[in-house]
Order: structure tokens, then C-alpha cells, then sequence
């Protein structure tokens, strides 16, 4: 496979629930910067999301629609961006097949990733081999549309070097059949949860939504964690760890501002009421666009799955040809 003349990009992300606060820092608005000037496909990955819900398939089923909606509503382009469904490509479980091999158990097990979220949901020794390969699975997702370009936060770089490391291992092999990605790093640390304890996630109820409506938006920020020591406005106020500010520095276009707000907390003589109507202000200017065109888009939930659908089948023919040339590298018999 030949790179492309715009840099082609691979992201996506679970359906298995709506896309929040920490999905936009940590990618949509990097996706949507990039739809200018990359060939950008966004994986809807309900394939990997079955491999901790397979005992709850309609979760997956239920939030595919929803997860198009948040994309649409965050700004990405139908015009500009492929919208492709893994389940519908099975090519890539193939590819999965292939490149296992060039993967071993203990490269695995080692990654953090998976060894942070098997103790977060209760595995034990019993952990599905489907979720224990999940990242050799996003691998093959990656090559096989011939990623030049994927943007990650720090979480995910060993799954974008264990990519690297394996399409390494296959070109030397079989000779230059795979492009090497690189990656995209975001420029936003991981956004903590309104709780501020741990990230923001879907399973944690700690998320605000871009779909939320003002009154639920509203609800969440005045609800949330702040310095425990600050009782009162009067008091001086801790910034570091107290996630308001932190969302400040990720969505307050005007730093200044926020430098301001900040020396005047840890000064003392600002409330976080205050400091919260604030945050409240910059996020519903956020938000305000993307609710037109959730609504845009919500009206037509058909034409919404036929961008999925005709970007599918796009997608499916560059996978394809990736396939294709896996397979004669390795030689296999043609019958």
C-alpha cells in the first residue's frame, strides 16, 4: 500500500454510549481540524465495544445512531469524512487473524490499558479472549486503511507502538506490504470527571454530554467538584486538581480570563458559584451549535444511517484491497 496525497487518518470510537466532554478535548476537535486537510475515517467500532457488552448487544445496537449524532452535531463533515462500520467490514476480522500472529501473549498483557480496565471491570482470571486481543484487533483496524496519521492522548500511545511495532515486524518478513503510522498527539491532558477522581467516562456517570440540554448541563457544572478546603469565597482556593479549572483551560478560549480567575481563587474573594456560572457560560457557547445540528440531523435519522451505509461500503473497498495484498504477501493459496 502507497500513501495517499492528503494524509490519511484513522479514529473512531465505542458506541456503547453517547460521547461527552472528554471526547471532544481528547479527539472530535482535533477530527474536525483535520477533516480540512487529511483523508479522515472515523471507525464506529461496535465490534471491539462487544467484547466487554456481548452480554448486552442492544447497548451497542442503540448507541451506533446515537454516536453518528454526536459526530455530526461536533462539526465532523459527511462531505469531507468516512463514516465506516466495523461490523461491516468483516475483512478486518481476518486481517485480526493475520496479525495476530506477529503478537505475543505477553506484549499483551502488558498493555496498561487493558491491565487498567480488566481491574475495573471485575475480570479476574476470567477475562474474554476477545477483549484480551482487543488491541491486535485495533491494529488491524489501523493498517488496514492504510493510517498514515492517528491522533491519541498519552493513554493510547503503547497501542499505536505496539501498531507500529507489528507492521515493522511484518514488512521485515514479508517484505513492504504495510504503512507505519504515526502519532497525532492531543494537545488537551485527559479531562477529568465531574467528580474529580478519575476521567471523564460513559460507564462512571461522571460525564457531561454533548447532548446534554442546558437544564442537565446547568445541573452537572454547579454540582461539580471543587476544592474541598475552600468554604468560603473569602478563602484562598487550590487550582491544581480542582477539575473546574482544569475544563477552563480546555474550553475557555481566552486565557488571559482564566489566568485572571485563577489568581483571584487562590488570591481568596472568589466563590466557585461564581467561577462555575463561568464555566457554565464558556460550555453552553460550546454547545449552543452543536444542539442546532443535533437537531439538523435528528430530523432525518434514515439519511443519518445512509452516511454511515455509503461510507461503509467506501471503506470497505480500501480494506479490501489491504487484505488482498496481506495475503500475497503471505503467500497464501489462491483457489
Amino acid at each position: 500500500m502507497t500513501p495517499t496525497s492528503r494524509p490519511r487518518v484513522l479514529t473512531g470510537d465505542r458506541p456503547t454510549g453517547r460521547l461527552h466532554l472528554g471526547h471532544l478535548t481528547g479527539s472530535l476537535r482535533t477530527r474536525v481540524a483535520l477533516q480540512d486537510t487529511h483523508e479522515l475515517f472515523v471507525l464506529v467500532a461496535d465490534v471491539q465495544a462487544l467484547t466487554d457488552h456481548f452480554d448486552r448487544p442492544e447497548v451497542v445496537r442503540t448507541h451506533i445512531p446515537e454516536v453518528m449524532l454526536d459526530y455530526l452535531a461536533a462539526g465532523l463533515d459527511p462531505s469531507r469524512v468516512t463514516f465506516v462500520l466495523q461490523s461491516a467490514v468483516p475483512e478486518l476480522a481476518e486481517l485480526t487473524l493475520h496479525l495476530l500472529n506477529l503478537v505475543t501473549v505477553s506484549k499483551l498483557r502488558q498493555n496498561p490499558t487493558v491491565k487498567t480496565e480488566i481491574g475495573q471491570k471485575g475480570f479476574g482470571d476470567a477475562v474474554p479472549a476477545g477483549f484480551f486481543i482487543y488491541p491486535a484487533a485495533q491494529v488491524a483496524d489501523i493498517v488496514a486503511f492504510g493510517a498514515q496519521v492517528v491522533p491519541v492522548g498519552e493513554d493510547q500511545q503503547p497501542m499505536l507502538e505496539l501498531s507500529r511495532e507489528v507492521v515493522r515486524r511484518f514488512n521485515g518478513l514479508y517484505g513492504d506490504t504495510l504503512i507505519e503510522p504515526q502519532a497525532l498527539l492531543s494537545a488537551v491532558p485527559r479531562l477529568p470527571g465531574l467528580d474529580g477522581q478519575t476521567k471523564m467516562g460513559k460507564s462512571l456517570g461522571n460525564a457531561a454530554y454533548l447532548s446534554d440540554s442546558p437544564d442537565e448541563l446547568r445541573r452537572k457544572v454547579m454540582g461539580m467538584y471543587t476544592d474541598p478546603g475552600h468554604l468560603r469565597a473569602s478563602d484562598p482556593g487550590q487550582v491544581e486538581g480542582n477539575p473546574v479549572f482544569t475544563y477552563l483551560d480546555a474550553f475557555d478560549p481566552d486565557a488571559a480570563r482564566v489566568d485572571a480567575l485563577k489568581a483571584h481563587y487562590q488570591a481568596g474573594g472568589l466563590g466557585d458559584v461564581t467561577v462555575k456560572r463561568h464555566l457554565l457560560d464558556v460550555l453552553e457557547e460550546l454547545l449552543i451549535p452543536m444542539r442546532a445540528r443535533r437537531a439538523q440531523y435528528e430530523a432525518d435519522p434514515a439519511g443519518v444511517m445512509a452516511l454511515l451505509r455509503d461510507g461503509t461500503d467506501r471503506g470497505r473497498v480500501i480494506v479490501a484491497q489491504t487484505l488482498t495484498d496481506v495475503r500475497a504477501a503471505l503467500n497464501l493459496v489462491r483457489l
